[in-house]
């Protein structure tokens, strides 16, 4: 996949974040809150899938749109994607750790961008997050592999 192709998928989806918040297109898939949140947080890690969708000129490629709702003193498995993510941040602060690399701390309005096949996580603090998440990938590939 080019950096072109990318870029026009990017371009095409950016218009999603307008309707982002439409929840009768959103697929959710709620997990309990991590051990060692608050006892009091009634909040949940919510993964909503916004849209898949085929990427047009790009054969075997979709492109994935979800929010990705953290609440506060969460970390995600340890995982991979099998193309590139991006993500931006729509609320709250949270911390990109990236296999090799320095951690990354993010807040409202930062956008970022994992490589294919880079070991990542996220985590929270005392704040939750919620971040606008664009995968593109090969089609028919897992949506996220984890590591131990």
């Amino acid at each position: 996949m080019t950096r072109k192709s990318i870029g026009l998928a990017l371009s095409g989806i950016a218009a999603l974040i307008a309707f982002s918040s439409q929840p009768a297109l959103s697929h959710e898939e709620k997990a309990p809150s991590p051990a060692g949140a608050a006892a009091e947080s009634k909040a949940e890690l919510k993964l909503e899938t916004l849209l898949r969708s085929t990427l047009e000129g790009v054969k075997g490629t979709e492109v994935i749109v979800s929010r990705v709702t953290m609440p506060p003193h969460t970390t995600l498995p340890k995982h991979w994607h099998p193309g590139e993510e991006f993500a931006y941040v729509l609320e709250g602060t949270v911390v990109l750790w990236q296999d090799g690399k320095e951690d990354i701390d993010c807040k409202p309005g930062d956008a970022l961008g994992i490589p294919l096949k880079q070991v990542h996580t996220a985590m929270t603090k005392d704040e939750g997050a919620t971040i606008l998440v664009f995968r593109v990938h090969e089609q028919g590939k897992p949506e996220r592999v984890v590591v131990e």
